[in-house]
């Protein structure tokens, strides 16, 4: 989901941490994450909603092969400078149009919507592409941590402590953790109980699941030994979490 604000202020929740936008921010949200409106009602914008599968080379004809688009490559939050503000509008009030060309499914609109779509966030990744600050020369290891925080994705709960992360990546925990303060300021462990701990606000604001069931889901053997977990990075238990609102922080 993309949300373009083009008039007014508000501050919008994204995985529990408040962004404030303005006329001219770009909201980039991915499935999974959790996003609450905020209380601002003075504020105008435009919403985008695409399946994944609309960026795939597959959703293209086999005559031209498009390469995958990465948006994990983008940040959360752009703030467009005025040329480039005017710039996205006028491309998402083209894809607005272009939707009203007919008045029932086309697959030729479709295929237009999508080529539209893919051109626009093809034109953000090479503009607004995520850049390290401070790595520059270290080529090898952000690369490490690409991969490593690739694998925190994918393994969070599996895989709880560095170790099985650097036995996996064929390098040891202190080149791990050199590489995650080189990218982002982070040690490595701390990287991996961050995830740990947003995918279970997550599971707390999106399901019903007992806190018991999101224990299990997330690998911990013991209820109480999550309970302990998510009070220590949050401040609260998950049941407190829960029953204030999630969002209400």
């Amino acid at each position: 989901m993309l949300i373009c604000v083009t008039e007014g202020k508000c501050i919008q929740l994204v995985d529990f941490e408040a962004v404030p936008c303005r006329a001219g921010t770009l909201l980039i949200l991915h499935p999974g994450q959790a996003h609450n409106f905020g209380i601002e009602e003075d504020w105008d914008g435009w919403m985008l909603l695409a399946s994944p599968e609309v960026l795939s080379p597959v959703a293209f004809a086999q005559t031209a092969p498009w390469p995958l688009i990465d948006l994990a490559g983008l940040p959360g939050c752009i703030q467009f400078a005025n040329d480039d503000r005017h710039r996205a509008e006028a491309e998402i009030q083209r894809l607005y149009e272009d939707a009203l060309i007919a008045p029932g499914p086309s697959a030729d609109v479709h295929a237009l919507l999508r080529y539209r779509f893919y051109a626009f966030v093809a034109w953000l990744v090479v503009v607004y592409g995520r850049q390290y600050p401070g790595v520059a020369l270290l080529s090898g290891s952000l690369q490490r941590f690409n991969r490593f925080q690739g694998l925190v994705d994918e393994r969070f709960a599996e895989w709880n402590q560095l170790g099985d992360y650097a036995r996996h990546l064929g390098c040891s925990e202190k080149t791990l953790t050199r590489a995650a303060i080189a990218a982002v300021g982070v040690s490595a462990k701390s990287l991996i109980s961050r995830r740990i701990n947003l995918e279970a606000k997550r599971l707390l604001a999106h399901t019903a699941l007992s806190v018991g069931a999101i224990a299990e889901k997330l690998g911990f053997q013991e209820a109480t030994h999550f309970s302990k977990f998510f009070k220590r990075e949050t401040g609260c238990t998950p049941r407190e979490f829960r029953d204030r609102g999630c969002f209400d922080l």
